[in-house]
């Protein structure tokens, strides 16, 4: 059971990271780090990151620099807004990376050269720093240079070729796949630096890219299908990768339901619970090879029986009979789901907006997990403790205000 044993229990409790990241790729790495305790400073310019004022779901917010989007990635972190523009801002920057774990960024390869804040420069100074780079492709090969965005990793990867119904066409995945395991990819191998340093004292460059973590998280099946066999998989729609005719969305009463019926029991529960003991005793689908060939006749036996009551209730039954199965939530519903309301992935927090509830950790541990301790910041929130802290006086940070190099 999750037990909060306080802050020094966290596991990167006394980590210090300088976020360069904006929009979902980089600071989706840099906020798993600061749930689980790493001091993060979130480095913006003097207008602030865009993701910030996004308008999409919500103008009040955007408005606010607090869009959902922006909200939902940034929690525990610390903002310092400077303006990289002037050389003085650029020396700002160097004397705290003097003093951090890591350096993460999402700029395109050599962007941070140009500023004087690479890794070859940085490390001069602290040669223990660890220093992430996320970027679409990487810092080798011939995209190296070339702009990525969600959509169009999710191109290349061959994600879209999967997703969608044959008839209609490649289909994009309905949210930020490709950035968000990015992100993800990035968290594991900067803690794996942090870990590894541990019995070095080495620090290092760490190279991910966008394209190469949605390959190895989310493709590596159809990949290796591929290259071991030659097969190439093509769209299922909402058929499983199993290609099992019972592992599918069905119609069902005034709504559907998703079965993910996959093994001889669930189909043989499935089969009883609807009523239709017959088709056990049918040729037409003694085993899987059968029933894919039958496909349509089986999902009309399906829905059929499905057709006199609703979802949820299919739901129940074929629970209890131990089927796999679904109904379809609206975000919403899974935000109202009783089983989210015994774990601590949701969390709320104040912050002068009044509550908010945001997404926390996906994991438990015993002792020291995941959560969120202060809502995201605002501009420039923490700009004047960051420097002072850094070694600053109050009259340094009067004067860098003045010269409008920090908010």
């Amino acid at each position: 059971m999750f037990q909060d044993m306080g802050d020094s229990e966290r596991p990167f409790e006394g980590v210090r990271i300088l976020d360069f990241t904006r929009y979902f790729a980089g600071p989706v790495g840099t906020f798993q780090l600061a749930l689980l305790g790493a001091d993060v400073i979130k480095v913006e310019s003097i207008e602030g990151e865009d993701l910030r004022y996004d308008q999409l779901a919500s103008r009040e917010w955007g408005d606010r620099g607090m869009s959902p989007g922006f909200l939902a990635v940034n929690g525990n972190k610390r903002s310092l807004a400077i303006d990289l523009r002037q050389s003085k801002g650029i020396e700002v920057v160097k004397r705290l990376a003097k003093n951090v774990d890591v350096v993460w960024e999402n700029f395109r390869p050599g962007v941070m050269d140009q500023l004087g804040l690479g890794y070859t420069m940085l490390r001069e100074a602290n040669p223990g720093l660890i220093y992430c780079a996320v970027t679409g492709f990487g810092q080798t090969g011939p995209e190296k240079y070339t702009a990525a965005f969600d959509g169009k990793v999710q191109a290349m990867s061959g994600m879209m070729s999967l997703n969608g119904e044959p008839e209609q066409g490649p289909m994009r995945v309905g949210l930020p796949a490709c950035d968000l395991i990015g992100g993800l990819t990035s968290a594991f191998a900067v803690s794996s630096a942090l870990y590894q340093r541990t019995r070095t004292g080495r620090g290092q460059f760490v190279d991910v890219a966008m394209l190469d973590a949605t390959l190895s998280a989310l493709m590596a099946p159809n990949i290796v299908e591929y290259t071991v066999t030659g097969h190439v998989q093509k769209q299922y729609g909402n058929l499983s990768v199993s290609n099992k005719p019972t592992s599918d969305r069905f119609r069902c009463g005034d709504g559907y339901i998703m079965l993910a019926a996959v093994r001889e029991k669930h189909f043989v529960n499935l089969m009883r619970i609807l009523g239709r003991e017959d088709v056990l005793d049918d040729s037409r689908f003694k085993d899987w090879s059968s029933r894919r060939k039958n496909a349509r006749l089986l999902r009309e036996i399906i829905e059929t029986a499905m057709a006199n009551s609703t979802p949820t209730i299919w739901e129940e039954r074929l629970t209890k009979a131990d089927v796999p199965c679904a109904t379809i939530h609206t975000i919403d519903q899974i935000v109202a789901h009783p089983q989210l309301q015994r774990r601590n992935i949701l969390q709320r927090v104040e912050s002068r907006f009044g509550p908010l509830t945001l997404v926390g950790s996906g994991f438990e541990l015993a002792y020291g997990t995941g959560r969120i301790k202060q809502p995201p910041p605002q501009l420039g929130e923490h700009t004047e403790k960051i420097l002072i802290d850094a070694g600053y006086s109050l009259g340094d940070v009067g004067s860098l205000r003045e010269a409008g190099i920090i908010l």
